[in-house]
């Protein structure tokens, strides 16, 4: 079994922590079936988010999913003008027989402009 790398984002539409698990979670639900994951087979998980999101880590999402006996990091992402608000992006590391090419990374709503070349 390979170590593989899942890239993923979803622009959240505001900065409430509700909103923040609902949609994270829906997230993670996304790279977890588009991957045929289960929970054994997540490494560990670093989330990043806008500089303008503070209402919750996106981690306790994850934790309020199952995800209890992972290692997650919530980070800061770089606050560059005219970059897309309100954005939480996550990099799971997995252990998966796919090929590279077959990881299906996920970009949820408008964060899909974000990486259109990976995007599925």
């Amino acid at each position: 079994m390979a170590v593989r790398a899942v890239r993923g984002a979803v622009q959240l539409e505001r900065d409430e922590a509700g909103h923040m698990e609902e949609q994270v979670g829906a997230l993670l639900t996304a790279v977890m079936e588009r991957n045929a994951l289960t929970a054994d087979d997540l490494i560990s998980i670093w989330f990043t988010a806008t500089p303008d999101l503070h209402s919750d880590f996106p981690a306790a999402a994850a934790r309020k999913l199952g995800i209890v006996d992972v290692p997650l990091i919530c980070a800061q992402e770089l606050d560059v003008e005219g970059a897309m608000p309100r954005v939480v992006r996550v990099l799971a590391h997995i252990e998966s027989d796919r090929p590279r090419d077959g990881i299906a990374h996920v970009y949820l709503g408008a964060a899909a402009a974000l990486r259109k070349d990976i995007a599925q």
